[in-house]
């Protein structure tokens, strides 16, 4: 199950609940059990934890190393402002899996109706 690193965790959650995630209502954690009660969620296909980043470094499925590797690609300078933030592939990137993730629970709860 997956662990999800957000600059806005509160309305990361807040979306999770949207699409009928349970989050922070003390559901088992039966993978994710390192995860504070306040960031779990469990949906109907697993669990999700979501961390701030300030609590980064406890996720317990990014290693050191795989910080390392990251660090580099986040030192390079800034795109130039033409580009705007857009360019970015990590917010492109993480607001598109946020969008499915969205997508997906919508799609779920859906399904279990018909």
């Amino acid at each position: 199950m997956p662990e999800q690193l957000s600059k806005y965790p509160e309305l990361t959650l807040k979306v999770l609940r949207s699409a009928g995630a349970r989050c922070a209502e003390g559901a088992p954690q039966a993978i994710l059990g390192r995860c504070p009660a306040d960031r779990f969620c469990q949906l109907p296909g697993g669990e999700i934890c979501v961390y701030g980043l300030d609590q980064a470094a406890a996720m317990s499925q990014i290693t050191p190393a795989d910080w390392g590797r990251l660090l580099p690609t986040l030192a390079q300078p800034a795109p130039p402002a033409s580009q705007g933030l857009s360019a970015s592939p990590l917010l492109t990137g993480g607001a598109g899996l946020l969008l499915g993730v969205a997508l997906g629970l919508v799609l779920a709860r859906w399904r279990r109706r018909r």
